[in-house]
């Protein structure tokens, strides 16, 4: 069985400090890893934080550490919502633009995050993933 039925809940916030950032995300993970046992859906779900988080600190409150970013999810049946919001001014951003010939530097974590999530939205300073873990 890929998913126990236990709905979950989070929502919290890290300041924009890389070092807490990955025990902030560690934390996250540890808990997740208890109700969803699928190892490839945990990696997804791994890189998918890790990206967006990360983003939110680089580019959105430019890494100043007393800007912080919230971070809150939810798993519902099947599947798990993830929402990124920062303090920047916020985005508008088309996955489908990115062209990977023009060797930038941004907008690879937000592709590679739509690639992986079933629903993927940006609105200016949050972003949302939704994806189906079973």
């Amino acid at each position: 069985m890929e998913v126990m039925t236990l709905d979950f809940k989070y929502s919290g916030t890290v300041c924009s400090d890389l070092e807490m950032i990955k025990n902030f995300i560690d934390d996250i993970l540890k808990k997740l890893n208890k109700i969803i046992s699928n190892r490839d859906t945990m990696f997804d779900i791994k890189l998918i934080l890790n990206e967006l988080v990360i983003n939110g600190v680089l580019h959105g409150n430019d890494s100043i550490i007393s800007k912080c970013v919230k971070l809150s999810l939810e798993v519902e049946e099947d599947k798990i919502t993830i929402q990124v919001e920062d303090e920047g001014k916020g985005i508008d951003y088309d996955c489908k633009s990115y062209d990977p010939t023009d060797l930038k530097c941004f907008g690879r974590g937000l592709v590679i995050v739509n690639g992986l999530s079933d629903e993927f939205y940006i609105q200016k300073n949050k972003v949302t993933a939704i994806k189906r873990i079973n």
